[in-house]
């Protein structure tokens, strides 16, 4: 893994969590959640890009 792809996975999981507390305190948390849900979905592309491109070599 690069640096990018460990940065994507701590924001998802910051994300995650900000989403968790700020629905505990009855607020609105469904930004955090989607924010965590697209830093995984982008985390999973360069991931599948890379597979790709060694099965292409």
């Amino acid at each position: 893994m690069k640096l990018l792809d460990y940065i994507l996975l701590s924001l998802a999981a910051v994300f995650l969590i900000i989403g968790i507390d700020q629905t505990m305190k009855r607020y609105d948390g469904y930004w955090a959640f989607m924010l965590a849900v697209v830093s995984l979905i982008f985390l999973n592309y360069r991931k599948f890009l890379k597979e790709k491109e060694k099965k292409k070599s």
